[in-house]
């Protein structure tokens, strides 16, 4: 990347950036050029074009410089400056938790279809987000179902940190609790709604994952074990208990899992409740499953019983 001085236009800079994230190969080069300076100096995309012929100050000129060199090595943007919308929620990330994907976004569509489907969704719904990582499925789901409460589970303290800190952002607290444990274990149900998007990478395969999330992204939320469904079988174990009657899991797949992850689910005696989702790129990214079709009766908020919560959970 060519050195300019600090006494240049925002401007410049930006085209400056952009055309040396465009011959690194990175496969948005404009877009990071202007999220990222638009981070180092506290500006929206309307206030970069507006400040676009002020001359940068040298520690405007560092800060952006510096992010843009961490970029160049292959940092993704989102942890540069520590925050990924998800459903149009900003939520703030660490290197404790996955960075939320569009594609997850299909997880949120079938679910809110499947709630759809029963009924209106201002219910007293009761959800669960099992591996929840920075809250982005839960607290997506809370922002669109005004009366729901949820809890979200994860093995990782520091990840629940993260999602505590988001669902306090977005002023979700009084409705999402967050508790620590191996996939459900600290759960009691019944629950009219389940979501995860659980590590479903083949551990062998991790190395050959693109950089970006290889290097950044926290094992923890990419293992999936020797075939990559080992929390896929998990979650077959558990959903059963927790699943109030006629409730709803829906789960985000890898590529070439619908198959596999269906048979597991329906060997737990879950059924299909609608087609496989796809996302933008096509690939089969959501399997929506449900227990027995039986009146499933509201519950309350925010007792143990009421959060789904063993009694025994602290």
């Amino acid at each position: 990347m060519t050195a300019l001085a600090a006494a240049v236009p925002i401007a410049a800079l930006r085209r400056e950036l952009a055309r040396a994230f465009r011959e690194a190969g990175l496969d948005t080069p404009d877009l990071d050029a202007r999220v990222l300076i638009g981070h180092a100096l506290g500006l929206d995309h309307a206030g970069l074009i507006a400040a676009s012929g002020r001359l940068l100050e040298a520690g405007e000129h560092a800060r952006a410089t510096a992010m843009a060199a961490r970029r160049l090595a292959g940092e993704p943007v989102a942890r540069i400056t520590g925050v990924k919308e998800f459903w149009g929620l900003p939520l703030a990330l660490t290197p404790a938790v996955l960075v939320p994907r569009p594609d997850t976004e299909t997880v949120v569509e079938a679910a809110l279809a499947a709630i759809d489907a029963d009924a209106a969704r201002d219910r007293a719904l009761r959800i669960a987000d099992i591996g929840t990582g920075s809250g982005a499925l839960l607290l997506a789901l809370l922002s669109e179902l005004p009366a729901a409460s949820g809890v979200g589970t994860d093995i990782c303290i520091a990840a629940l940190g993260v999602a505590r800190r988001n669902a306090a952002r977005l002023g979700l607290t009084p409705r999402a609790a967050f508790v620590a444990c191996d996939v459900a274990a600290a759960l009691a149900g019944p629950f009219d709604l389940i979501v995860s998007n659980p590590p479903y990478v083949r551990s062998r395969d991790l190395p050959t994952l693109p950089p970006e999330v290889r290097d950044h992204d926290p094992r923890l939320a990419l293992d999936g074990g020797r075939d990559g469904l080992a929390a896929y079988r998990a979650i077959a174990r558990e959903a059963p208990r927790l699943l109030a009657a006629g409730g709803h899991l829906v789960i985000e797949l890898g590529a070439g899992q619908a198959g596999r992850v269906g048979a597991l689910m329906a060997a737990a005696g879950l059924v299909t409740g609608s087609p496989v989702w796809t996302d933008l790129a096509g690939i089969a990214r959501a399997l929506h499953v449900k227990a027995c079709d039986v009146s499933v009766t509201p519950h309350g908020w925010p007792s143990k019983k009421a959060l789904g919560l063993s009694p025994n959970t602290h």
